[in-house]
């Protein structure tokens, strides 16, 4: 971005459209970046839309892209021993782009229960289900087993495929009529309080 003020408008532009679901008019860009003219408010509106946070939607009014909904990517930190940390990079994540491949296969499932906690998947997680009806076995699946839904590492043996859990409380899952794939588990997110 050309202005150094950029991102800090760019950043009220999002939290107001958190809150509202929806960017705000011209007038009250004004308002909720400290402009006075609206010179500038069509300045700054013409520089997102140059830099591809922006656009114009049907029937006029003004829409996010993608990249407005990216977060900024600061570099990387060890889990291990602390390093110094990085400068603000100016590359852009967006979280959808990063975990979502094919959005009209794409599903968000609430995990349930603790019986994948050795992958890393905790209760009240969400993961990011790419639909499909195949897998193979080691990927983790969202699976209708006898008519129930379950979220297990597929596998296979001697007597055909079933559900192995990642928690050593929990047995083996062998189907006793069904087993369909719903879709494979590409991805999971969750928040802290």
């Amino acid at each position: 971005m050309v202005d150094n003020n950029d991102h800090i408008h760019l950043g009220r532009l999002q939290d107001f459209y958190a809150t509202h679901k929806s960017l705000p008019p011209y007038a009250k860009i004004a308002d909720i970046c400290d402009m006075r003219s609206k010179a500038g408010v069509s300045k700054l509106v013409f520089r997102l839309k140059r830099d591809g946070f922006l656009q114009v939607a049907p029937g006029g009014r003004l829409a996010p892209t993608s990249r407005f909904f990216g977060r900024p990517l600061v570099g990387s930190a060890p889990a291990g021993f602390p390093s110094p940390a990085a400068e603000l990079l100016d590359d852009a994540l967006s979280i959808d782009d990063y975990l979502v491949e094919h959005p009209s296969d794409t599903v968000l499932v609430e995990v349930q229960g603790d019986s994948m906690i050795g992958a890393g998947i905790q209760p009240g997680d969400y993961v990011i289900v790419r639909k499909c009806q195949r897998a193979e076995p080691g990927q983790i699946v969202v699976a209708i087993m006898d008519g129930e839904f379950t979220i297990k590492y597929l596998d296979r043996d001697e007597k055909g495929y079933l559900l192995r859990p990642a928690n050593a409380h929990y047995s083996l899952l062998r189907p006793e009529q069904e087993l369909s794939i719903f879709g494979i588990v590409t991805g999971q997110f969750r928040k802290y309080s």
